[in-house]
């Protein structure tokens, strides 16, 4: 009875202890970086070994933690190429028109090109000095959108990404931009990219859902590539996954990327072992934005090429 005991013991009282130690560590009590790795591998066996006390969710932030602080802002940061910003002498108008297409609260500043920020401007501070008049219009403030300039933080992309939370946590800002060792701008992080990295997409009261996968007319699925496979296989009844199921992939992206062995550029055409082709609507050099997949032509193809469209 008394090994029955201890055997109940640290099957129900280690759990405890595990999270115990991991909340430690997450408050700053704990320095040494690997406890929370095994911390958390044990947290993650013991789940999957004994009745599931933690989600697939949850696991899936468990393990997305352990890699975590393997990265570097380079791995997450938004490239110059998809920068949204404004140049310091737009007026207010101008400034609160573009707002309302990019649909951001933040936005750099920079001075006659992207290679020279200056800073950000918040859309409140603007919104502060809006005066709804009589007839309905609103009153400006005179001069350019650099009167409201806050300042913003630039880091290196090889920072690692920790590194950057905690900065960004003790500044209070939410905005960084990376800065190539030239000086000039390489890209933007947010802390939504950040925390990204951890929980999954965060999905906010601009973004549509139902605008990640669409149906063709012609029987094709148009998709974001950041669309989780899992997600893809609920919405269309197609299951893709990687040839090696060891592989922890989990977007159409990674897929992509995964079967060609690099990120492809738009117009490639990747094929999936089971004969799906995807179609790379459009790319970046660091990664893949939108898919268009394809039912088999030929049932028995498979492996992957990248041949242009």
């Amino acid at each position: 009875m008394a090994d029955a005991a201890r055997s109940d013991s640290s099957g129900e009282s280690d759990k405890p202890n595990l999270l115990r130690r991991l909340s430690l560590f997450m408050r700053g009590d704990t320095a040494n970086a690997q406890q929370m790795r095994e911390s958390l591998e044990e947290v993650i066996e013991e789940s999957d070994r004994q009745s599931p006390e933690l989600s697939p969710p949850e696991r899936k932030m468990f393990a997305n933690l352990l890699k975590f602080g393997e990265l570097r802002v380079s791995d997450v940061m938004v490239p110059r190429a998809d920068i949204v910003a404004v140049d310091e002498d737009t007026s207010l108008p101008d400034f609160i028109a573009l707002f309302g297409e990019v649909q951001h609260s933040r936005l750099p500043l920079y001075r006659e090109t992207l290679d020279v920020p200056t800073g950000l401007v918040h859309i409140k501070d603007v919104l502060a000095y809006m005066q709804i008049q009589p007839d309905g219009s609103f009153r400006w403030k005179e001069g350019p959108i650099s009167q409201f300039k806050r300042e913003l933080l630039f880091v290196p992309p090889s920072m690692p990404l920790v590194d950057l939370l905690l900065k960004m946590q003790t500044l209070h800002t939410h905005l960084a931009l990376v800065i190539d060792e030239y000086g000039g701008t390489d890209g933007i992080v947010s802390i939504e990219d950040i925390v990204e990295e951890i929980v999954g997409d965060i999905a906010d009261e601009h973004d549509e859902d139902s605008a990640r996968i669409r149906k063709s007319e012609d029987g094709t699925y148009i998709a974001d590539a950041r669309t989780d496979l899992e997600d893809f296989r609920s919405q269309t009844g197609i299951a893709l996954g990687p040839e090696d199921a060891d592989q922890e992939i989990d977007t159409l992206a990674g897929l992509v990327v995964s079967l060609l062995g690099r990120v492809p550029q738009r117009g490639e055409i990747v094929t999936h072992p089971s004969g799906y082709e995807f179609e790379v609507l459009e790319a970046d050099p660091r990664r893949v934005k939108r898919l268009r997949v394809r039912e088999p032509v030929h049932p028995g193809s498979s492996g992957a090429t990248g041949t242009p469209a």
